[in-house]
């Protein structure tokens, strides 16, 4: 699984398909760690501060937007597989 820091090399790349990658990589990362914590809402060891469903509707939010970086990359012939 990759990680945030894993994407940092591409962030910083010259070439737009490469950070085209690293945006998306820490979007998907950020919303499986979000839909991890959405998951176990009653197993958490800490009180989140906003309602759950703030959480919920980051997640939609977000899939949407991946849903969008997916079509793009399609597009624009670039491959996002890590």
């Amino acid at each position: 699984m990759m990680k945030l820091k894993d994407t940092v090399e591409m962030m910083l790349s010259n070439d737009y398909k490469e950070r085209f990658k690293a945006e998306y990589w820490q979007l998907k990362i950020r919303h499986d760690k979000l839909q991890k914590m959405v998951d176990n809402w009653d197993k958490l060891d800490f009180t989140p501060t906003c309602a759950y469903s703030t959480y919920v509707c980051q997640l939609l939010a977000m899939e949407d937007y991946m849903t969008l970086l997916r079509s793009r990359a399609e597009q624009e012939e670039v491959e996002l597989d890590g």
